[in-house]
């Protein structure tokens, strides 16, 4: 076989996939990022408040849960970089149209619930896909440091992302941000074209979409350790989305001088999740979950902060600190999921954990203007601090939690012959793994 230079200088374990993976990640999260905080201030500069940002935040939000679990059966049918390939089409789109709508003039809020719920439409379906495209490339001891390196490289587009997405809101709008991120969605969607799915065994004719979804759904109940993260992250992604996407916005406009100081701290956010990446390239905590889990409770620190709320500077540390444990916990997930759940299953799976975990979004973000009118904008951010702390401490008791370890290769092996756990997935070239497919915190993301 002759070697590329390019290939060359890759690690053993880095292919081709792995690859175009990690560059389409990092195309759309440099996006992603950014639009985020356009979007939020497309919304404010037209006039809408608290409410208005979090009803556009849960319009974006409410199809991605009703058809998750849709999704994520079809992945598991049809080639996923195809599904992929045309959920970044329909992204691009409708950021497209956003785009040029906020440039115009001042679009109306039905319009950019539409819009931001077609997106929501595209991440549906290609969520699970990139989860199980993701998990499926990878095999071998080396699984945790490259979800890690994958998950580095894509905070650390998101970490450029946000800041500068911030900074460009503040010079010359929104609306400019968003056609960024539609060309960003595009560029990615041109690169998913190119994956390779041959080393993929052919998926078994199955009883249709319900007998998928039974089957899935059997495969994820029968697992504790798995529904009861996913009950805690129903919680927290919920509380934590309601933060940043309605009450963070709102702080930095009142409180910390608008979209600029906001971007520069989810910024720091972003500088911490590559932090964490680049420590979990290096620590192979020996129980996964329980190592996971404990990084956790950090994620109630930025809501206290912006309660306070703390000026820029003491913001930005906290966002830092709560980015690197997350990252703890995003890349001991991927590794668990990789090693416990079969390869033919991945995207169902994937779904359910989805669904599970960003089931409460919309109701969280389309209450956080109520909230705020009803209890005050400082009690309701210490109310979402509280809620983190409490789901995760609960979910400490379960002993799956507490005790599920890392394989060696030589528990692999007797497992493999016991017939009791996950066949081998995929070549021995690479991994990855999406908590996050593009714009979830972690696993948050």
């Amino acid at each position: 076989m002759v070697t590329t230079p390019a290939a060359a200088r890759r690690p053993s374990w880095a292919g081709r996939n792995y690859s175009l993976l990690t560059a389409a990640a990092v195309v759309t999260n440099l996006g992603s990022a950014g639009a985020l905080i356009a979007a939020a201030f497309a919304v404010l500069d037209s006039g809408g408040d608290g409410g208005d940002v979090g009803l556009v935040a849960a319009a974006r939000t409410l199809p991605l849960v009703l058809f998750l679990l849709i999704g994520g059966a079809v992945a598991d049918r049809l080639p996923r970089h195809h599904v992929m390939v045309a959920a970044n089409a329909l992204n691009c789109a409708s950021q497209a149209v956003f785009a040029v709508l906020v440039i115009s003039g001042t679009p109306p809020l039905w319009s950019m619930m539409l819009l931001t719920a077609l997106g929501g439409t595209g991440q549906a379906f290609f969520g699970p896909a990139a989860e199980g495209m993701l998990l499926s490339t990878v095999s071998g001891e080396q699984a945790g440091r490259a979800f890690a390196l994958y998950r580095m490289a894509m905070q650390g587009a998101g970490l450029g992302g946000a800041a500068l997405g911030g900074l460009l809101v503040a010079a010359i709008g929104p609306g400019w941000v968003l056609a960024v991120d539609a060309a960003a969605f595009a560029a990615a969607g041109a690169l998913r074209s190119f994956l390779d799915v041959s080393h993929i065994p052919a998926r078994k004719p199955g009883g249709g979409l319900v007998s998928d979804l039974r089957d899935g759904w059997r495969e994820f109940i029968g697992r504790p350790w798995l529904w009861s993260i996913v009950a805690q992250f129903s919680v927290v992604v919920a509380v934590v989305g309601a933060a940043e996407a309605v009450f963070g916005p709102l702080v930095a406009r009142d409180e910390l001088g608008g979209a600029g100081p906001w971007g520069l701290a989810l910024g720091a956010f972003g500088a911490g999740t590559v932090g964490g990446a680049f420590l979990m390239m290096r620590w192979k905590p020996r129980r996964l979950l329980l190592a996971g889990t404990l990084c956790v409770f950090p994620l109630a620190a930025p809501s206290a902060a912006l309660a306070v709320p703390l000026p820029v500077w003491g913001l930005a540390a906290v966002m830092f600190v709560s980015g690197v444990a997350i990252e703890v916990f995003g890349v001991s997930w991927m590794t668990a999921m990789h090693q416990e759940i079969p390869e033919e299953k991945l995207s169902r799976v994937a779904a359910y954990d989805w669904f599970g975990s960003i089931a409460m979004v919309p109701l969280a973000t389309a209450l956080a203007g109520p909230a705020e009118l009803a209890f005050g904008r400082s009690a309701s951010l210490w109310g979402c601090a509280a809620l983190v702390v409490v789901v995760t401490a609960l979910v400490l008791l379960v002993p799956d939690v507490r005790n599920l370890t890392r394989r060696t290769d030589s528990t692999e092996v007797a497992k493999d012959i016991a017939g009791a756990g996950t066949p081998p997935v995929g070549p021995s070239v690479v991994p990855s793994a999406s908590a996050d497919a593009e714009g979830s915190v972690g696993r948050l993301g």
